[in-house]
């Protein structure tokens, strides 16, 4: 159908609808929601692969690894209760947000997605889907069907969230991180994204060579400098400046990988 007329995909339909406004649907709409085989989370020992209607509800249900612990808090950050139940772990890559909560956690797990279409399927790194503002790689004629996780680290992992307020709140800033150490306690992995502060979501790969082999211990969130987030792009609008972005996105960073080597 999208091959041969075109189309926007429907899933959830908890980002679609609001964001017509007072717009009447126009044009074909292709609705995957009864889609079942795109409903499920499959754990294998190589790795785990989400469903991309599967709803916010069912992967913080989910009995995954430790490493998807910061995914699992982000989706009970996922709008209210009744968003958490309808939308969809796909629609929320889809629509590109720059402050869409299951990007960070899914980029420290190293997450590709699978691209379908009636010319096959394709598998692409969830860093180069999102290609900037609400754009994505995704070409006319694919849905996208699926997450895949490998499963190459194993550690404890958060999500922290900064909002004007507690609930139902666009992030001013947020993290996830990854500690996996070894025997000795000497961290052997460690991964970083931020979302909200610049386009796309993004890894801090400087921060995370410097603190590979170091003490996976408290005190680890004080190696972190504000250079270490040189690659982010925060912006000044109603939720707050870049420079108080920034400065928060520090702080969250620091908290997050403390609260990681405690729990290591």
């Amino acid at each position: 159908m999208l091959a041969a007329h075109g189309g926007r995909i429907l899933a959830g339909g908890t980002d679609f609808f609001p964001r017509l406004g007072e717009t009447p649907v126009r044009g074909p709409i292709v609705d995957i929601s009864g889609l079942k085989d795109l409903s499920d989370i499959s754990v294998t020992p190589e790795e785990v692969r989400i469903g991309a209607c599967t709803t916010w509800r069912t992967v913080a249900n989910a009995a995954l690894p430790r490493c998807f612990d910061a995914l699992k808090a982000a989706a009970c950050e996922v709008g209210s209760i009744q968003i958490q139940n309808t939308g969809t772990v796909g629609g929320n890559l889809c629509n590109a947000s720059p402050a869409a909560d299951g990007v960070p956690p899914l980029l420290v797990l190293d997450a590709d997605v699978e691209l379908t279409s009636h010319r096959g399927t394709r598998r692409l790194p969830l860093r180069d889907f999102m290609t900037s503002y609400r754009k994505t790689a995704l070409r006319a004629d694919e849905i996208l069907t699926g997450v895949i996780v490998p499963r190459t680290i194993d550690g404890p992992s958060v999500f922290m969230k900064l909002g004007a307020r507690r609930y139902l709140v666009i992030s001013i800033s947020m993290v996830a991180a990854i500690v996996e150490a070894d025997a000795n306690q000497k961290i052997t992995q460690v991964r970083v994204a931020v979302g909200a502060c610049s386009a796309v979501a993004q890894r801090l790969p400087t921060l995370e060579d410097q603190l590979r082999g170091a003490p996976a211990r408290p005190g680890l969130g004080a190696l972190v400098a504000l250079d270490h987030l040189s690659l982010l792009s925060p912006v000044d609008d109603l939720r707050g400046t870049a420079a108080y972005r920034l400065h928060a996105t520090l702080t969250l960073v620091r908290r997050a990988l403390e609260a990681c080597a405690m729990k290591a």
